[in-house]
């Protein structure tokens, strides 16, 4: 399910609680919503606030953790490309091909996982990929032959970097693997739709009464679609950026030929 779609549930779940609210307001008797039913009313409707409060929070707070995850281990990724080429520009002209290598690995991840389009294999392929670039790297490690004490220390470097890039890699992949929950993300719209309810009990049927739970439907569901966004950091409005892995294709560019 896309996040228009989460989005548009969202803001038609919650402003439909508070319609209801205000058509129950208007229908039900008058010492329903009035005196003592009113004072009980507000103050579960204020124990429903304070949930809500803390349990968005918590997954705003864990969503953001994902995207945050990500891109730390998009850095990692390049510092462990520019490690793995500087190896082999120690190694010497014989591991210029391997240079070259890595530039088309580095291309290749960034469309592999900026370029391609979500679909629902994103995950899976990703993985798929990160294995196949590190066993690129390993058979082509596994061709040098190195001959002075130099080359053999570069070499134990570039496998070394090479590992870190392929662990990276794959614990990118792995970490998409349900980020949030979307059964809490759930509960958390039923108790906003319960929480407008209230509102409307409290209050009386009016346009600016259904103004004003149309702009609190729409913050709602703001806060969920950032939710989502934060936890599948590839796609939508909050994106990590691939600009740590292009400076790396960047420099490796400007010293191979």
């Amino acid at each position: 399910m896309n996040s228009l779609t989460i989005s548009a549930i969202v803001l038609a779940v919650v402003f439909g609680g508070g319609a209801l609210g205000l058509e129950l307001q208007h229908f039900l008797p008058e010492s329903y919503t009035t005196g003592g039913a009113k004072d009980m009313t507000g103050a579960v409707v204020g124990l429903v606030t304070l949930l809500l409060a803390l349990v968005l929070g918590l997954l705003i707070w864990t969503a953001y953790g994902v995207y945050s995850a990500q891109k730390l281990s998009i850095q990692t990724l390049a510092v462990g490309g520019l490690k793995f080429d500087i190896a082999l520009k120690e190694y010497g002209p014989e591991a210029a091909d391997g240079r070259k290598m890595l530039r088309a690995s580095l291309e290749r991840t960034i469309a592999q996982i900026w370029q391609a389009g979500y679909d629902g294999d994103f995950i899976v392929k990703n993985y798929g990929f990160a294995l196949a670039n590190m066993e690129e790297r390993e058979n082509y490690l596994s061709s040098l032959q190195p001959s002075t004490d130099r080359q053999k220390v570069a070499k134990a470097a570039a496998e070394q970097a090479s590992l870190a890039i392929g662990q990276t890699r794959m614990q990118m992949a792995l970490a998409m693997v349900d980020p949030i929950s979307y059964p809490l993300i759930g509960l958390v719209v039923a108790w906003a739709a319960f929480l407008f309810c209230g509102y409307g009990l409290m209050s009386k049927r009016h346009p600016m009464s259904y103004m004003a739970i149309g702009f609190g439907a729409l913050a709602v569901m703001s806060a969920i679609a950032a939710i989502d966004d934060f936890s599948d950091p590839y796609f939508g409005i909050f994106q990590v950026s691939p600009a740590p892995i292009v400076d790396v294709l960047k420099a490796v560019d400007a010293t191979v030929k």
